[in-house]
Formats: C-alpha cells, structure tokens, sequence
C-alpha cells in the first residue's frame, strides 16, 4: 500500500505543486486589437511573467500588461516609455525622454502624427504607449500607468506557432545609442505584415 500512495500520490502532489507555481508566476494573455502592431497582433496569445517585476522595477522598452486606470473592464498591453520622474515629450514625430530623441523605427507601425508637450511622469507611475502610435489608447491621452497596477512583463508568444518566440524589449539605452537622424516626417511606415 505505501508503495502504491508513492508511487501515484508522489506524482500527482508534484504535478498540483507545479500548477499552483504556474499559476501564481505565469498567466496567459490575448492581445486585442491593433495598439501594438507592428509588434504583436490580434488574437496572439502571449505569456506574462507576473513575478520579474518584484525581482526588478520595470524598465523602458519593457512590453507590459496592466490595468488601465480609466478602464477597469479590460487589461491592457503596451510599451513603458517613461519611468517615474522622468520626462516625456513628443513633438516633430519624434518622441523624447529627458530631452533625447527615441529612435523607435525597429518596433513602430509609424511616428506618431500628433504632439505632446512636455511633462514629469508623477512618481510610481510610468508613461505607456502602443506601437500603433496613431491607434491607441495610452499615456498620450492624459493618463500614467501606476505601479500597482502593472500585473506582469509580456514574455513569451505562444500562439499561433508562426508568432512562438520571446517578446522583444527596447531598452533606453539601445534605443539612444544606436539614435541615426530621425526622418521628422509622418511619411516613415514599417512593415506590418
């Protein structure tokens, strides 16, 4: 008999432990809409890594999930572009951060065709953008994302198989020290397909 409970009850516990692990590190996620194209898309299914952010702070260039303070019906996935303190500002299709320009032409649909005067991201909020930058609901419309409510950094794509891999991030770093001119015109498209 004990060798029976080992031998069944020893795998299922081990299996129960690994879900409840799962479970509270991992949780799947549908993207919806078109905000993050050329990036992510329509019904790709992605993983988020909800414990990474309580081993570090969230980081420019992450991809993130969160809940957005004006609409609590749904989570929304975007870009951080601005930690706390820092300063955002989009003017001549071009967006700055402390008074650099981003060179963001790897991960945008197109430069974003609008402005935005300069402002302090409040602290414990992070400023957050889609890579649709001309269809999308973000930080440019008058709203920071706070720390609470951020639940975890996109992490892997796991469907449809064609889209499997890691989910890119930009860091700030990468993004000013590879800076070439930046064309100042809304006529710069990626590719989406």
């Amino acid at each position: 008999m004990r060798v029976f409970l080992r031998e069944i009850l020893g795998p299922i516990l081990l299996a129960v432990i690994i879900f409840l692990i799962l479970q509270a590190t991992m949780q799947s996620f549908v993207v919806v809409g078109s905000s993050m194209k050329p990036s992510l898309y329509d019904g790709q299914r992605l993983l988020i890594n909800k414990v990474v952010y309580s081993l570090h702070e969230p980081e420019v260039g992450d991809v993130v999930v969160f809940e957005p303070p004006n609409n609590r019906q749904a989570d929304y996935i975007k870009r951080i572009i601005g930690l706390p303190g820092d300063t955002v500002e989009i003017k001549m299709d071009v967006v700055y951060v402390n008074g650099s320009p981003l060179d963001e032409r790897t991960y945008i649909k197109e430069l974003p065709r609008y402005s935005l005067p300069q402002q302090k991201i409040p602290e414990n909020e992070y400023f957050v953008l889609g890579d649709n930058r001309n269809n999308s609901n973000d930080s440019h419309n008058g709203w920071t994302v706070p720390r609470q409510n951020i639940i975890g950094k996109a992490w892997l794509s796991i469907w449809p198989p064609r889209q499997w891999g890691v989910v890119a991030s930009y860091p700030l770093a990468e993004q000013l020290t590879n800076s070439a001119p930046i064309p100042v015109t809304g006529a710069y498209r990626a590719s989406v397909d």
